[in-house]
């Protein structure tokens, strides 16, 4: 088994755990860290919509409580859509807020996956997710 799928099966594991009574967009994400550890996440949505949380930021979560430090890989699975929400369109990729977190903890040249339910999936490199994005650097 490659360590894409771990990660896809850990990321679709907890997309079957979402708590999306709202939007029913269930999303989960896998994150494996420098120790070789897997974190994964899944969206998680409250009353107070949209002030839920999203899978990666879960995942971000338990990377940290399990001793995480570096973001090696991330595989984030979720329904591809088009901008009128209807089903089979583009990748679904992580919304800014948590580019910026993935970009915490992440490398430039990081793999971030995009994946459907299915296991199709795209790659991009976090340098060209968030490309000017905040950090300690970039603040000096």
């Amino acid at each position: 088994m490659t360590t894409f799928d771990i990660l896809f099966k850990a990321a679709s594991a907890a997309r079957d755990k979402a708590h999306a009574p709202y939007s029913r967009f269930h999303v989960g994400a896998a994150l494996l860290d420098d120790l070789g550890t897997v974190h994964a996440g899944c969206n998680i949505e409250n009353a107070s919509y949209p002030e839920g949380w999203c899978a990666e930021t879960t995942a971000i979560g338990h990377l940290v409580m399990g001793g995480g430090s570096r973001i090696v890989m991330a595989v984030v699975v979720a329904p591809r859509i088009d901008l009128a929400g209807t089903p089979g369109g583009r990748f679904c990729t992580p919304c800014g807020g948590c580019r910026q977190r993935l970009s915490e903890f992440a490398g430039p040249e990081t793999p971030i996956y995009s994946c459907d339910p299915e296991g199709r999936h795209m790659m991009v490199l976090m340098k060209d997710l968030l490309p000017a994005g905040f950090s300690l650097e970039t603040e000096r």
